[in-house]
């Protein structure tokens, strides 16, 4: 019988087994949703987590554009950028960007401030798909449905 270790083994890109992960969207809460992809993006559900190492699973979201906010957020959130120029800087209300030509970027937004700034966090943004219908061209790599809203239901407190 082999010894028990005292040492944490540690992650390498060469050891880190991706899987690739299905999210419906429909109805859920933009929060809620950006902080469970966040978790898998980083590899924080594996007992394997390295921290400066990509072991993240591959995210895909479809029905993005029916995501919701709760209370008056869908008014009265604001969305701000620069545009380089002095006094060039832009709004946009939520209300907005979800009726508008790109209706994921707000869940990409709201995954990507919760993801760490700098190549890492580049490199696991990548694996991230946001789709505004059912329909993804990823079938072939045989996507596990997570089931986001019974998670939040059994994570309420008083549930």
């Amino acid at each position: 019988m082999k010894a028990l270790s005292k040492m944490t083994q540690s992650a390498t890109p060469a050891t880190v087994e991706k899987k690739w992960v299905l999210i419906d969207a429909d109805g859920l809460v933009v929060g809620r949703v950006a902080t469970i992809v966040a978790n898998i993006l980083r590899g924080k559900h594996k007992p394997s987590f390295t921290p400066h190492i990509d072991c993240g699973d591959h995210v895909v979201i479809i029905n993005a554009e029916k995501v919701r906010f709760t209370g008056n957020k869908l008014k009265d959130k604001t969305y701000y950028k620069h545009t380089g120029y002095v006094g060039g800087i832009k709004e946009i209300t939520a209300d907005k960007v979800l009726g508008g030509r790109f209706p994921g970027r707000v869940l990409e937004k709201a995954v990507e401030r919760m993801i760490p700034r700098g190549p890492l966090g580049r490199q696991q943004m990548r694996n991230l798909r946001i789709y505004t219908g059912t329909e993804h061209p990823h079938g072939a790599q045989n996507p596990e449905l997570l089931d986001v809203a019974a998670m939040n239901r059994k994570n309420k407190v008083g549930a």
